[in-house]
């Protein structure tokens, strides 16, 4: 594990950084950041990030983590950003290797980070659908996951439907047919995505439980009939993806999991919009600082 170390400054705390390199049992490089609190650390916390989104993305909300007191790990998938270690039409990364391989090796990188605390994960999007893919879960105190959900496309509204079939019919399978991967990012779905990952994807929005769709299939062992530490699950009613009937779906998935749900509009938060991803973006926080502190409350009561 390679490490390089800088610092950057908050408006609170000058919180520490380590950039890590992980390696995960498919012999591929993990580009990750540690986030160090300045004293004691209350706990440690992975944030698992949504399809396609680098984790600078989760840059802010990491740093005000860590000045709450939590150790943190971010990082980007297999083909995603600085993981992207060959050609994008040969990575042959798919969301069952995300979940089944690159969950645990930073999971492994945070337990060797911070020694002698307890464990948490943080889940965008499909970053908490695939943890029941982790064979390390047990280390795992609690989960809280944002706009987590099965995607499906059945229960969207229009006229988002009619965008999401598009997307997942129309575009994915060209893409990948003529380009050997999905550009997700020329209409603004995050970074280019390897074809396994944009495949895999379409199947299971396709379908109903999302990861749910492959069990039996391209899934034969996986751990989601046996997660059963807590878990809340944060979704906001202007999320055309993350519905409440998306959420419910996924919940479902979790069998023995005591899952909390907590759906908000963006008005109870004095904010026009939220949606899928600005959870995690800091001039939400500016305006909506009770949001983050979720995050930190729910945290404090797992530790």
């Amino acid at each position: 594990m390679e490490e390089a170390k800088n610092s950057l400054p908050t408006d609170r705390h000058v919180i520490k950084t380590d950039a890590l390199s992980i390696m995960t049992e498919r012999n591929q490089p993990l580009a990750a950041t540690v986030y160090r609190p300045q004293h004691t650390t209350k706990a440690a916390v992975m944030i698992a990030p949504a399809t396609g989104i680098k984790r600078q993305f989760y840059h802010h909300f990491a740093t005000y983590l860590a000045t709450c007191g939590f150790g943190v790990l971010t990082f980007d998938n297999e083909g995603i950003g600085e993981s992207l270690s060959t050609e994008l039409p040969k990575c042959d990364a798919s969301l069952i290797s995300w979940g089944r391989h690159d969950l645990p090796a930073v999971l492994d990188a945070l337990q060797d980070e911070f020694a002698d605390t307890t464990y948490h994960i943080i889940g965008h999007s499909a970053g908490g659908q695939l943890i029941g893919l982790m064979p390390n879960y047990q280390t795992v105190q609690s989960v809280f996951n944002v706009a987590c959900s099965s995607g499906q496309i059945k229960n969207m509204d229009m006229p988002y439907k009619l965008k999401a079939m598009g997307f997942m019919d129309a575009f994915i399978p060209l893409s990948n047919l003529v380009l050997g991967y999905t550009p997700a990012d020329k209409i603004g779905m995050g970074e280019p995505l390897p074809r396994g990952v944009a495949r895999q994807w379409r199947e299971w929005c396709n379908g109903a439980g999302y990861i749910k769709t492959a069990f039996g299939h391209s899934i034969h062992t996986h751990f989601y009939d046996e997660l059963s530490m807590p878990a809340l699950w944060l979704g906001f009613s202007d999320d055309d993806i993350a519905n409440s009937d998306n959420i419910d779906d996924m919940i479902r998935v979790f069998t023995k999991m005591p899952a909390k749900k907590r759906f908000y509009t963006p008005q109870d938060f004095g904010l026009s919009h939220i949606g899928h991803m600005r959870y995690f973006s800091r001039r939400t926080h500016a305006k909506a600082p009770a949001l983050w502190q979720m995050a930190v409350d729910w945290l404090e009561q797992q530790c």
